[in-house]
């Protein structure tokens, strides 16, 4: 098993959303020990912004890009290519303003790409990337989930099924600015989302 953990943070450290993706990992160790992990931490190396001369890189075909066209498909491309040899992705997402940070955007638009992760045919999109499974674990400072709020679930959910990756767990921290107990008991909630996932 190779396992992407990718920590979408701003926080280089002490980020709420990594202690929640370092979890899911720990325990997906614990069910597979030979696993491998590859740590993206977008913190600290960040995803390249989509734009105008990426778009023009990126939609360039490949024998005639420039050489600074073709530095910033490589960029696009290492990210595609970590997220394809990977069995299981593990995002850490923490809410900023009620969606997802720039850091996660901003790795997303470098790997939805079209004719590499889907494609589209006469019958709609499809999905490249079979065969993986998505852990993705949220850090909230209120309390969201099943709410009109959580825009985030539902476009990770949909996003995830647009490139292939149909089985999806989610897990949830939430109220961990709520007060001291109310973060336990969101930390607590969040082990028992993750309890349920594995054993799913």
């Amino acid at each position: 098993m190779k396992i992407l953990q990718v920590n979408a943070s701003a926080r280089a450290t002490d980020a709420n959303s990594t202690r929640v993706a370092n979890r899911i990992v720990e325990r997906l160790l614990e069910n597979n020990p030979d696993a491998t992990v590859q740590v993206l931490d977008l913190a600290t190396n960040p995803a390249p912004a989509l734009d105008n001369d990426a778009i023009t890189a990126l939609f360039t075909p490949s024998e005639q890009r420039t050489e600074q066209q073709a530095a910033r498909a490589a960029q696009s491309t290492t990210l595609v290519q970590a997220l394809q040899d990977a069995d299981v992705l593990v995002l850490g997402v923490p809410m900023y303003n009620f969606g997802i940070s720039a850091q996660l955007k901003n790795w997303i638009d470098n790997v939805v790409l079209n004719g590499v992760t889907f494609r589209y045919t006469d019958q709609g999109p499809q999905g490249l990337l079979k065969d993986k499974q998505a852990y993705i674990g949220f850090a909230r400072g209120g309390i969201y989930r099943g709410t009109e709020a959580d825009s985030q679930t539902p476009y990770l959910k949909t996003l995830l099924k647009f490139i292939g990756i149909t089985d999806q767990y989610f897990i949830y921290a939430e109220g961990l600015n709520m007060g001291e107990q109310a973060a336990q008991t969101g930390f607590t909630q969040a082990e028992h989302d993750l309890a349920q996932a594995l054993n799913a």
